[in-house]
């Protein structure tokens, strides 16, 4: 059957699903990745929301006969493959493939980990207790052991650092629950299947590095997918360098500790080093006092004492592995903490050295911890010399690589230069759908009122929309603001609406709180600008309050801008600013999910229709109605709600803001 055939009105599309019609750029889509299947080829589709890409890719992917391995950005992703899309497409072609779903070893249940959590019973709050019964319920009863699936116990409870696995700590062969192992199994189905589902996280770290034992997979795979493939320089720049965190670090103190108890117990040595090296760990950061992003050369003129508190942890882990040695041959648990132990310190070595100008070194500091980073400035080379090590089709899909429908920017991060390039508009009629605002008389992005300002401006348009509104910022510190000023305002006018603020729960239950709850508002910062699906009037309106630039004193991209300097070519230009459209298309994309969603974007920086270069980020967002009267923005979505089409009269006023733009 050809694929004209597959995707007709008349053929088995439209036969299993009612209403169906072709589009004519899903078909499209599919004709050129059928095309790069055949010829081994390289291609970079960027395909717009409402395209069907999923089914474009899928539909070629699975006639071909070969082995296929799909790669996304979000596990919600994955999962929405696996258990829907995939099925779907296979029992519409009636092709006889069997899917396999892969994660990483840390969401599968380990039964030595879930047994060794039991018997210690160190648990520091009673829903811990709780969960860990419910977690052994699920292990009797499930086939997958993916903790996704555990009935009763969300998947970022505390209670599943202690019931999974980290390459780091599991016993491979040597443990005695080896045969009952969960991420064993997946990875063998995984090695059977003609269709693997993965993440961009695990396609590096397992399948392309090999670092977990998975690189069978891709030198029998015929094609690889990366959807969401926007995500691909950061992930991939992350796996072609090194980390080491401060979790790494006590958990192999806790996890030698608890092994020794067990197997060392007259060496009292053992778990009173672990118990330094813990101390340690954490008293390199609360060398900080706040969250941080530095490159190693600041560190000793700013922070002088880090050096001698890593050299402490440093002394204390080097004296730990000394005691783990000697104890090695009592089991293998405590050998695979030496060769942790080990591993760690020729690491830390490595991050001290700090003398390749192809690599910045740097440190992270969170919350609660730090990660000491070693960043490859040019991932390029190192991709394309895997991408050519085989022949394979290669495949890059989203609805967003392209800036002012050039992939320049894309090519030249991943060395994807021989690549087949193509793009296909939404289909969605966006000048009839949804207005596009940008408020005048703002204040500079930098300056102390513009937060307050963003929340004025923004203030009347949650009154014409009755909430319903994504409100995204692009830093932590104004997303905070923001919701203090938002609740204000709203306490002021007597209006009891929902308004929810991220990192107050997990993604996954704000977002199902935020579709459940009429007027719901929804204060975050860039972890929701992207893979978030909501479709109708529960979303009418998205404000985004700056142009999303990456912080110029970010050591990664401090490096990378000077290396590119020094090449003669223009960070800003050739980096800054195609990074930083891409990302705002993603913030826009979640406002228009569907053909008969109406809706409102406001972007409260005026540099997006004042400044030249603001003209390349206003062509490439989706081609809106557009004004920067707020009365006009107004009337559109009333006009729209009573489901008129706006005339040639009313939009008289996008021409001036065109203009502006130009």
């Amino acid at each position: 059957m050809t694929l004209e055939e597959v995707f007709a009105d008349t053929g088995p599309f439209g036969d299993a699903f009612p209403g169906y019609k072709l589009r004519q750029p899903q078909l499209e889509m599919a004709l050129a990745v059928e095309r790069a299947i055949a010829s081994c080829g390289q291609l970079i589709a960027e395909a717009g929301t409402g395209t069907g890409k999923t089914f474009a890719y899928l539909v070629p992917a699975l006639l071909s006969g070969g082995k296929v391995i799909v790669s996304t950005g979000t596990k919600t992703l994955q999962d929405q493959l696996f258990n829907r899309d995939v099925p779907s497409v296979r029992d519409v072609l009636k092709v006889p493939v069997v899917i396999a779903l892969l994660k990483g070893r840390s969401n599968y249940v380990c039964h030595y980990h879930l047994a060794r959590a039991e018997h210690e019973g160190r648990f520091m709050r009673r829903e811990d207790v709780a969960d860990l019964q419910k977690i052994k319920r699920y292990v009797n009863t499930t086939n997958s052991g993916d903790k996704a699936a555990c009935p009763g116990v969300p998947e970022d409870a505390p209670i599943w650092a202690h019931v999974t696995s980290t390459r780091d700590n599991c016993l491979g062969q040597d443990c005695p629950n080896h045969k009952d192992c969960f991420v064993l199994k997946a990875r063998k189905d995984a090695q059977e299947a003609d269709v693997v589902v993965v993440n961009h996280h695990l396609f590096f770290a397992d399948v392309w590095l090999k670092d977990e034992g998975a690189g069978e997979l891709l030198p029998a795979c015929n094609t690889v997918i990366f959807d969401e493939a926007h995500q691909l320089p950061e992930v991939a720049s992350l796996f072609f360098g090194d980390t080491l965190t401060s979790g790494q670090v006590v958990e192999l103190a806790r996890d030698a500790r608890a092994e020794a108890l067990v197997v060392a117990k007259d060496y009292v040595l053992l778990p009173n080093a672990a118990e330094a090296l813990e101390k340690s760990a954490k008293d390199v950061r609360l060398v900080f006092k706040d969250i941080q992003r530095l490159p190693q050369h600041e560190l000793k003129e700013k922070f002088p004492a880090f050096f001698t508190q890593l050299n402490v942890m440093t002394g204390d882990l080097q004296h730990l592995a000394e005691l783990l040695a000697k104890q090695a041959e009592r089991g293998e648990s405590l050998e695979k903490c030496h060769q942790r132990a080990a591993e760690m310190l020729e690491l830390l070595e490595k991050w001290q050295k700090s003398d390749s100008t192809e690599t910045v070194h740097w440190i992270d500091v969170t919350q609660h911890g730090f990660l000491l980073h070693i960043t490859p400035l040019n991932i390029a080379d190192l991709f394309q010399k895997q991408v050519n090590m085989n022949p394979r089709a290669w495949i890059f899909a989203s609805a967003t690589l392209a800036v002012n429908n050039q992939f320049t920017h894309f090519q030249h991060e991943l060395g994807l230069w021989k690549a087949e390039t193509a793009t296909w508009d939404s289909p969605f009629d966006y000048k009839q759908q949804a207005v596009l605002y940008v408020p005048q008389d703002m204040p500079q992005p930098n300056t102390p009122e513009y937060t307050r300002t963003v929340i004025e401006k923004a203030w009347p348009l949650l009154h014409t929309t009755q909430g319903h509104a994504f409100l995204l910022f692009t830093s932590l510190r104004a997303m905070r603001e923001a919701h203090e000023l938002l609740l204000e305002k709203l306490k002021d006018a007597g209006l009891d609406w929902p308004v929810y603020l991220q990192g107050t729960g997990s993604r996954t239950e704000l977002l199902d709180q935020f579709r459940k709850e009429p007027n719901a508002i929804l204060v975050a910062s860039q972890t929701f600008w992207e893979g978030i699906d909501v479709r109708g009037d529960q979303l009418s309106l998205v404000v985004i309050d700056k142009l999303p630039f990456s912080p110029p004193d970010d050591p990664v991209l401090s490096a990378r801008m000077e290396q590119i300097t020094k090449a003669g070519r223009s960070p800003f230009m050739d980096y800054q600013l195609p990074n930083a459209t891409i990302t705002l298309k993603q913030g826009a994309g979640r406002l228009i999910r569907d053909e008969t969603d109406i809706g409102i974007l406001m972007i409260a920086d005026t540099r997006l229709v004042e400044k030249q270069y603001g003209k390349m980020i206003w062509k490439s967002l989706p081609p809106m109605f557009r004004s920067r009267e707020l009365a006009n923005v107004q009337k559109f979505y009333e006009v729209k709600r009573s489901g008129r089409t706006i005339s040639e009269e009313e939009s008289k006023s996008e021409t001036s803001t065109e203009k502006n733009a130009e």
